[in-house]
């Protein structure tokens, strides 16, 4: 709600200020690595919806480093063995959106989807307001995942 009420647009890239930001609690960063991080999405297709994104500002596959690609999977795993540790889901949804045409929300920087899937876990909600309904807090969601990260 704040950010509805404040009629603000965001601006520059909210991934490069999360990853400059010292606060990850409140940019929802769960953890860092030394060319990656992993950040809970704000605006989640379900609990528990994830994103690896790369600190340096690309576009692109072709334009990362091969090990930018590899510390980018390696977080992948994390958060996957998290959440089928915290939430216990049937299957994963893991992809990249590269381009606005590609339905990317950010297309300037490159990031990994990670969104945990139950047997029948859609409704009507999306089909029938254009909304979606969470069971859960953004805060609860990092707070449970930060917690199975360090378990």
């Amino acid at each position: 709600m704040a950010y509805v009420r404040s009629g603000e647009a965001p601006g520059g890239c909210v991934f490069c200020e999360a990853a400059a930001s010292a606060d990850d609690r409140r940019r929802l960063v769960l953890e860092r690595g030394r060319l990656a991080f992993l950040i809970v999405n704000a605006y989640p297709y379900a609990s528990g919806h994830l994103m690896v994104v790369l600190n340096r500002h690309v576009a692109s596959v072709e334009e990362a480093s091969a090990e930018e690609l590899a510390e980018a999977m390696r977080l992948l795993q994390v958060a996957t063995r998290a959440l089928r540790r915290e939430y216990g889901p049937q299957g994963f949804n893991i992809g990249v959106n590269q381009g606005a045409a590609a339905g990317a929300g950010i297309d300037g920087h490159l990031h990994v989807h990670v969104v945990p899937r139950w047997a029948g876990d859609t409704n009507f909600m999306p089909v029938l307001g254009d909304v979606k309904v969470l069971p859960e807090s953004l805060e609860s969601t990092y707070d449970r995942l930060r917690a199975a990260l360090t378990a």
